[in-house]
Formats: structure tokens, C-alpha cells, sequence
């Protein structure tokens, strides 16, 4: 038979049990009651009429331009309200949440989705005037009917017969081989041939990753980068030159000078080239004048022949470009004077003597 202290202890633990499941229940019903403003919140109560509920049910979800503020609390069915005899009630609280709502708001059934569930969306963008009254009545705006729901489900699980069909068909040119992804399942070969570029990527990323290569060089070698950064140096160097009219360059940019120089010669170049033009001097009449043209021409087919005599040994300067004993005969006789004349510098006496005769 248990004792004293273990009944008490028992009760107690009966007790505290129940204190918790209490404060569990009354903080689920805080949880239910949030959308609605809360338990002890002032509430507001609106009423809207439509012609079907579309599987609307009790509980479901209130929104003011897609935010929720209540709930949907009753749903029946009013006969004499034809042809809107579906009768919403619905509950939100009465704060900050519903500034936006107005007595000529409108209310309609909404769906979550194509096969989602059905909520009540209050519209006020066309709406104005001040807040609705507890109890008062939202006009309706419609609500989509069971056969709009099938209509739309219908039409999506068509689309979706189709993209099923798409994927069988698909999967069938896979298998069959078909196409570059077919041909990567069936085909050993392709695959091997893409394992092995694979395999060879990455042998070059890693030499490149340990500076191996011309591009290995580009990654890893500072040396590459302290050159550029020199050309950078020179080339703002140059740059600054140029800018401060420095060197043949920065003179024709900032000389004027030597701009009007440069005007002035292509000025006279412009003048020349006139000057040809209207057949003036040696080279318009050359670029004029037929008879100038023809004379020049047949110089040249002067100057032509005699050389191609000359070269043919013709003539006595052919001769000398041709003969060899001819031209060995000349430079002796050449030698032989350069002797002479030697000679004769050396002992004029000898070779000149003066006859004096007296009659």
C-alpha cells in the first residue's frame, strides 16, 4: 500500500501535468487567435454574400491586399438572398492592420494556387471613404466557381500529360543513343575520349598551378608582372612627355609652330599637285603632254638598247665590258704608262732634251 508522501507526491505531479496542458491550451489559442488581432483585441465583424463558396470552409484565411488580418468564422446559406446566397462571416482585429480597409471595399474567394486552398481577399485599390462598421456588409466581387477550378486544373494537367510525354520521349532518344547525351550513355568511346581531355585538363591547370609553361609563367613569375608594370612606368612617362610638348611628338602636339609648318607643306604639296594637274612644269607635261611622254619613252627605249648592246659586248664600251684580252690589253697599256710617267719624274733629262742650234 502506497504511503502518504508518495500519494502527495503523485497528486502533485497530476497537478502540475494539468497546469501545463492549461497554459499549452491557452497559448494555442493566442496561436489561432494572432490573425485576428488577438484574444482580448477588439474585433470587427464584416459580412459578404456570393453566389458560391468554392470550397470555402471555416477557418480559412482573410487578406487585405494579400495580407492576412482574420478569419473566415461562419459559412451558411441565406435563400433569400438570391442569387448570392452563400453567407461569409468573417472576423479580423480591429487595429493598424485594416487601415486600409473601407466601407466600399470588396470583397472575393480567392484560390491558393491551381489546387490550393480557398481564402477571402478584400480589395480596396478602387475603395475610399472611411472604415466599415462591425457587422456591416462588403459587396462582393465574385468568386470562382467548382467549374473554373476544374476548367484550370484541367488545362494544367493537360500541360503536364504533355511535358511527360516530352520527357518519355526524351529518355527514349537517350537510350536509343541519340544525340550527344545518348551518345555519352551508350557511346564507351565518347566517354573515354571526354574522361581523357578531363584527365589532361587537368595535368595543365596543375603545371600551370606550379608555374610550368608560358601560362604557368603568367601565374606564377613576377618577373612578367614587374615588366608590365615598367612598360606602365614608360609608357606614363611617354605620355607625360607628350603632354608637356616634349620630342618630335609632343611638338605637334602642343607646337603651334610646327603645326603651321605642317599646314603650310601640305599646302604646297596641295600646290604641286595642281600645278601637275594642269599639266605645268616637267611633271605635268609628263602627266599631260603625249609628245612630252612619247620623247621620254623613246629615250628610254634609246638608253634601253645601247645598254643591251653593251651587254651584248657590242661597240668598243661593249668590247670593254666584254672582251677580257681587250680589257688585259688596256689596263697593261695603263700600266705601262703609269711606268713611263714614273720614269720621266724621276729623270726628265733623259727623255727630254733641247736641241739650240744657231744659224
Amino acid at each position: 500500500m502506497p504511503s502518504r508522501k508518495e500519494l502527495q507526491w503523485s497528486q502533485l505531479r497530476v497537478g502540475l501535468l494539468v497546469l501545463v496542458a492549461i497554459l499549452a491550451l491557452i497559448g494555442l489559442i493566442f496561436l489561432m487567435s494572432g490573425s485576428s488581432g488577438g484574444l482580448f483585441a477588439r474585433k470587427l465583424v464584416l459580412r459578404s454574400y456570393f453566389e458560391n463558396a468554392a470550397g470555402l470552409k471555416v477557418g480559412a484565411p482573410v487578406t487585405l491586399e494579400g495580407v492576412t488580418i482574420g478569419n473566415v468564422i461562419r459559412i451558411r446559406v441565406v435563400p433569400e438572398r438570391e442569387p448570392s446566397p452563400v453567407e461569409v462571416t468573417m472576423r479580423m482585429g480591429y487595429d493598424e492592420s485594416i487601415s486600409g480597409l473601407h466601407a466600399t471595399s470588396t470583397a472575393s474567394i480567392a484560390q491558393a494556387g491551381v489546387l490550393g486552398d480557398s481564402y477571402v481577399d478584400i480589395s480596396s485599390q478602387d475603395a475610399s471613404g472611411p472604415p466599415p462598421a462591425n457587422n456591416a456588409e462588403l459587396k462582393a466581387s465574385g468568386s470562382p466557381s467548382i467549374q473554373d477550378v476544374i476548367r484550370t486544373s484541367k488545362v494544367s494537367i493537360e500541360d503536364l500529360s504533355r511535358l511527360m510525354r516530352k520527357a518519355e520521349v526524351l529518355i527514349d532518344s537517350l537510350n536509343s543513343g541519340q544525340g550527344t547525351m545518348g551518345q555519352l550513355i551508350k557511346n564507351p568511346a565518347l566517354f573515354n575520349k571526354i574522361s581523357q581531355l578531363t584527365s589532361d585538363l587537368h595535368v595543365v591547370m596543375t603545371s600551370v598551378a606550379e608555374g610550368k609553361g608560358t601560362l604557368g609563367k603568367l601565374v606564377k613569375d613576377d618577373t612578367l608582372y614587374a615588366r608590365l608594370n615598367s612598360t606602365v612606368t614608360h609608357l606614363e612617362r611617354v605620355t607625360g612627355e607628350l603632354d608637356e610638348g616634349r620630342g618630335t611628338a609632343g611638338k605637334l602636339l602642343r607646337d603651334d609652330q610646327l603645326y603651321m609648318n605642317l599646314n603650310s607643306a601640305v599646302k604646297n604639296v596641295n600646290e604641286l599637285l595642281a600645278t601637275a594637274n594642269a599639266g605645268h612644269g616637267t611633271i605635268g607635261k609628263l602627266s599631260r603632254d603625249p609628245e612630252f611622254a612619247e620623247k621620254l619613252d623613246d629615250a628610254i627605249t634609246r638608253l634601253d638598247s645601247l645598254l643591251k648592246s653593251v651587254d651584248e659586248g657590242n661597240g668598243t664600251v661593249g668590247q670593254l665590258f666584254k672582251n677580257k684580252s681587250l680589257y688585259e690589253h688596256t689596263d697593261e697599256t695603263m700600266e705601262q704608262s703609269r711606268d713611263l710617267i714614273k720614269a720621266i719624274r724621276q729623270d726628265p733629262k733623259k727623255y727630254f732634251v733641247i736641241h739650240l742650234k744657231l744659224f
